[in-house]
């Protein structure tokens, strides 16, 4: 059965394909396509493609899965999906978003390389308008022409866009994929690493060896990286900062901010404001 795009949301354009198999059917180098969801949540099931997917936070906020890992898209912000990875993706919050298809086989040689891993990207203003642009074109733009030369300089501007540190790695071990589905469903839960440790059959020295070893982080850093995207996602539904924080486990709201800050570089309403604030302008 054919997969819709998005089946929830509707399309800015009515001439996109509906299905993925039809979208990996246009020979273009890049689809562009603007969808918008007011004042309601969408999900998209678990699905591949040959090409590769841009998704691009305007407003609200994009969780996307992949194997491998976790990503958050705050407004602004876009995630990167290399073809052929199986994920699944939902929007939090006042949704509107773009998503663009990237066949890799009709980029031109010359052309800087796109990212071979999921990241979640910075978009620049450039990237934005680049994109909004060419989601205006049809779908069987002509080839050889100005449409295709604004491509080129779209995936340019797509390459070189910073990378931001808003990915929730994952384990692949068993137990410790069952350590982050604990503190993934109790992310408030003060146990001490010999506690979880016990929980999932691991002495703490092997556990706290291990993770790092899999995705590069400490336990704490891994929670504290969880307790961002979590935060992002509520915050985004409108839960106030200090709702928010009580609800991770913090015993006052400063602690929360200082936690916050120390992972994007804002505290949270001011992150939050600015990007809204991007999104308007």
């Amino acid at each position: 059965m054919s997969l819709p795009v998005f089946p929830t949301m509707p399309p800015l354009r009515s001439d996109i394909p509906s299905s993925m198999e039809q979208i990996d059917d246009v020979l273009r180098p890049v689809l562009a396509v603007g969808v918008a969801c007011v004042s309601r949540e969408w999900e998209q099931a678990p699905h591949r493609h040959r090409k590769g997917q841009l998704l691009y936070a305007v407003r609200g906020v994009i969780h996307c899965e992949v194997e491998s890992g976790v990503w958050i898209v705050p407004p602004q912000c876009a995630i990167w999906i290399p073809g052929g990875l199986l994920h699944a993706a939902r929007g939090v919050g006042e949704a509107q978003c773009y998503c663009l298809f990237v066949d890799a086989d009709m980029v031109q040689v010359s052309s800087p390389a796109l990212p071979d891993s999921c990241c979640t990207l910075a978009v620049s203003p450039l990237l934005r308008e680049l994109i909004i642009k060419a989601a205006s074109f049809p779908t069987l733009y002509v080839l050889h022409g100005a449409e295709e030369r604004l491509v080129a300089t779209l995936l340019d501007e797509l390459a070189t866009a910073p990378v931001e540190d808003l990915h929730l790695p994952l384990p692949r071990d068993a137990r410790l994929r069952q350590l982050a589905d604990l503190l993934l469903a109790q992310p408030a839960d003060k146990s001490t690493l010999t506690q979880w440790a016990a929980r999932i059959g691991m002495s703490e020295r092997s556990m706290t060896r291990q993770l790092l070893e899999e995705i590069g982080m400490s336990v704490g850093r891994w929670r504290r990286q969880l307790h961002v995207i979590i935060a992002l996602q509520r915050l985004a539904r409108g839960h106030s900062v200090k709702t928010v924080g009580l609800e991770l486990g913090y015993e006052n709201t400063s602690g929360f901010v200082t936690m916050f800050r120390k992972a994007v570089g804002q505290p949270p309403a001011r992150y939050l404001a600015g990007r809204k604030a991007a999104a308007n302008a």
